[in-house]
């Protein structure tokens, strides 16, 4: 009988088992292994007394993604250069289709990494999934009170990361077009005044591809480095794509996808340039279309 419900219900809750485990590790790759032990496990249990099928498995996949968690911590300490969340493409071409909301979003997945992973896990569980602090006790092994403390301090630290203030999707897609629109003419002059003075630029290349090893920061150094990287080169084009909810840039060499950029943007300018180039990280989106 669990199997047979399993297999019935497994299509309509895996987006959720896989944007669980997603927010947790920021790892397109891991999540899916996740989502793989999540099936197995569900597959061997007796699901016939289960009441809600899609609490227990998020909180399956929560249990897996929070012992990944502890050792990827660990691997990324090791990472060459800085590391940045796996882009995970949210649009109508995404390979993934899961509940999008601002806890996907870069930025803020950039901020969950560095929360201890208790507080992580017991953020994603209670704020955006939902899940009753008892079920999240036995994820983490400690008391109800403890798991509430432990997201009360991760959604206090979260809130004073979304005061910053957030430019509007047609904000983003205006600035973002633009951004295009100068990088194809090598216009640097254009490139100059998309950005803030104070823009930070953090690339991820993990040692596998070309990257800058530390930030940049400063509108003129940052131009001059993107100028130098620029798109005007045979078979180069770039597009507009939707990572993590919100709109960001994909740019392709002879139809091979080569990195996607995510950005924050205060003011009409360019504050934050997040450039995913290592190839790895690349993988799950290359399939996305040219246009």
């Amino acid at each position: 009988m669990g199997s047979t419900r399993l297999g019935d219900e497994w299509e309509l809750h895996r987006p959720a088992v896989f944007g669980a485990a997603y927010r947790l590790l920021g790892s397109v790759a891991e999540a899916e292994d996740v989502v793989q032990d999540v099936w197995l496990r569900a597959a061997a249990a007796d699901l016939s007394q289960v009441a809600d099928l899609r609490a227990w498995l998020v909180t399956v996949a929560a249990r897996s993604a929070y012992n990944v968690l502890n050792s990827a911590r660990v691997r990324r300490d090791a990472y060459v250069g800085p590391w940045l969340p796996e882009p995970l493409l949210t649009g109508p071409d995404a390979g993934h289709r899961v509940l999008v909301d601002e806890s996907v979003s870069t930025a803020m997945l950039l901020v969950m990494e560095e929360l201890p992973p208790p507080e992580r896990v017991a953020f994603v569980l209670h704020d955006v999934f939902e899940l009753p602090f008892g079920e999240i006790a036995g994820v983490l092994g400690r008391s109800p009170v403890a798991c509430r403390k432990l997201a009360s301090r991760a959604r206090a630290r979260l809130a004073r990361a979304r005061r910053r203030p957030s430019a509007s999707r047609a904000e983003r897609e205006r600035v973002l077009d633009a951004f295009r629109a100068a990088s194809e003419k090598g216009d640097f002059a254009r490139l100059v005044e998309l950005l803030d003075p104070d823009v930070v630029y953090v690339a991820d290349g993990g040692g596998r591809a070309t990257a800058a090893r530390t930030p940049v920061r400063g509108r003129e150094r940052v131009a001059r480095l993107l100028a130098r990287l620029g798109i005007r080169r045979p078979g180069t084009t770039m597009r507009v794509v939707e990572v993590g909810g919100e709109p960001g840039l994909a740019t392709y060499r002879d139809g091979a996808l080569v990195w996607i950029d995510t950005v924050d943007i205060s003011g009409g300018r360019i504050t934050s340039f997040r450039r995913v180039a290592n190839p790895d990280k690349l993988r799950h989106a290359g399939h996305v279309p040219v246009s």
